[in-house]
């Protein structure tokens, strides 16, 4: 898996189909081989980042 912000491979498992990039501290979640993607804010709130990026860009290879 890559991150579809940074393209980085860096990526650990927070819990099941929950995803962190340790290089641009962003939380994705897998839904139907789509990825939603999170900014985590200072309070610890979740702010959307998809509508930065395609559905397609956000679609898991494989």
């Amino acid at each position: 898996m890559r991150c579809p912000n940074c393209k980085s491979n860096n990526i650990g498992k927070i819990a099941n189909r929950h995803f962190y990039c340790w290089n641009c501290y962003i939380e994705l979640k897998e839904d139907n081989e789509v990825l939603t993607m999170y900014e985590v804010d200072l309070d610890g709130t979740l702010m959307s980042l998809d509508d930065l990026f395609s559905e397609e860009e956000r679609r898991l290879e494989g």
